[in-house]
């Protein structure tokens, strides 16, 4: 190794001692004032990288651009702590998993958001900075439509929003902290332990911020709420249904009752006659009866109910959820119950949809649409009645008692907030990712 190799190599090693002795200080200046991020904050390793600008991570690391961080740091070491805690939330949010087959610059663009309108809402010094007039104005438009600031609220928003070239590219410079060229880049496996790491740190931070750091996390905005939106228990559409299946035989020829050896041998003994057919009828589990409440008090919009019926049309053409003929009560309630509609096939369901208008309009009462349905079960209108979808925003008079069925309350993602559901219900949120998420 000649002269020039050795100084440019240590040259490299120390830029990295630079970049990393600046990294570590961001961290320990996080740390004073979050001590509930102290698990996530200590999460990652550090390693030089040409290929981000001028920094981003994979999950496991956190890479950066030596001449670059260096140039962040002599702006401000804010925001260095800044861009640290942004790729902290990218983590904790599960982000570098969840593009699937969303728009990469969009998406891209709606995690950015959704992570620094976070930060923004802190009050902690070590990341506090003044925002821009064109932050002020994104947020104010987002928040007109959706409540809840997660990246996947923000992409449907800005999708809607049908921006140009130009302005994706000014909301770009405006958010962009970190790189994201990591983010599609490891084997799935890898991808996935890195999400379980993550969703048990982001568990542990929401627990820690309900109690032991009760007072700290006052100050930290919205993020114990927004950890417990990104914290639940996600579950398939059909997978919650088959809560409400029964068992009954279906005209079906039925397999595995089929003998090969028993039909051969009667070919081979009687000619064309064999000892055995298949069961023309079988025993199986679907859905066969159910109720859906339509809240139509002022607050749940058309367009609400709507997608929402055309998610449980979706999993009702499936021929493996259902049994061809249904019995599906679909009510309309506000304060009391404003109309009734029974749907006995796929057909019916869709004829609905396309005619839909809601009635109603007034407050929310729960306790009408059950007391209607528990008046059904008791004159027999229904034979063996599973459970009840309920799709609401769910501020409204709930049923002091538990009835006679399981009860499902359905929230939109978009209006998500803790409800006072009672503790006999399920409570599940309606998402676009997950069609329905408990």
């Amino acid at each position: 190794m000649n002269m020039g190799e050795q100084q440019a190599r240590m040259a490299a090693k120390e830029l990295e001692e630079i970049g990393v002795h600046i990294l570590r200080q961001a961290r320990n200046e996080l740390y004073l004032g979050m001590r509930f991020l102290d698990v996530a904050l200590s999460s990652f390793t550090y390693a030089i990288s040409a290929k981000v600008d001028p920094v981003g991570t994979d999950g496991a690391a956190i890479y950066f651009h030596p001449s670059h961080l260096g140039g962040l740091y002599r702006t401000s070491r804010v925001l260095v702590n800044r861009a640290y805690l942004h790729m902290v939330l990218h983590c904790l949010f599960r982000h570098l998993g969840g593009r699937k087959e969303r728009d990469e610059r969009l998406w891209n663009l709606a995690c950015d958001i959704a992570v620094e309108s976070m930060i923004d809402g802190m009050f902690h010094r070590s990341v506090r900075f003044s925002r821009s007039m064109l932050r002020r104005d994104i947020y104010r438009r987002l928040k007109e439509q959706i409540s809840v600031l997660n990246a996947q609220s923000i992409y449907r928003e800005l999708k809607s929003w049908n921006l140009s070239s130009d302005q994706l590219e000014k909301l770009s410079v405006e958010y962009v902290v970190d790189d994201h060229v990591l983010w599609e880049s490891q084997e799935e496996r890898k991808r996935q332990e890195q999400n379980n790491k993550w969703k048990e740190i982001a568990e542990q931070m929401e627990t820690d911020m309900q109690t032991f750091s009760k007072e700290a996390s006052d100050q930290a905005g919205g993020l114990e709420q927004m950890l417990s939106v990104e914290n639940r228990q996600k579950h398939d559409y059909r997978e919650f249904l088959r809560k409400f299946a029964v068992l009954k035989e279906e005209p079906r020829l039925d397999p595995d009752t089929f003998d090969y050896v028993f039909y051969s041998y009667g070919l081979q003994l009687y000619g064309n006659m064999p000892l055995i057919e298949p069961q023309e009828t079988r025993e199986i589990k679907k859905i066969q009866e159910f109720v859906i409440v339509i809240d139509t008090s002022m607050s749940c919009s058309g367009t609400l109910v709507e997608r929402f019926l055309e998610e449980t049309y979706s999993v009702l053409s499936e021929n493996e959820s259902f049994f061809h003929k249904v019995h599906i009560r679909v009510l309309q309630c506000d304060e009391r119950v404003q109309q009734e509609q029974v749907i006995t096939n796929e057909e019916e369901l869709r004829r609905y949809m396309e005619q839909l208008v809601l009635k109603g309009g007034g407050g929310t009462d729960f306790r009408p649409a059950f007391a209607h349905v528990e008046r059904l079960v008791r004159e027999g209108v229904f034979e063996q009645l599973k459970g009840m979808i309920y799709f609401t925003d769910g501020f409204g008079i709930y049923p002091k008692r538990m009835p006679p069925f399981e009860t499902a309350f359905v929230f939109l993602e978009e209006d998500y907030r803790n409800r006072d559901v009672p503790p006999w219900a399920i409570q599940i949120v309606l998402s676009e990712d997950a069609l329905l998420e408990v």
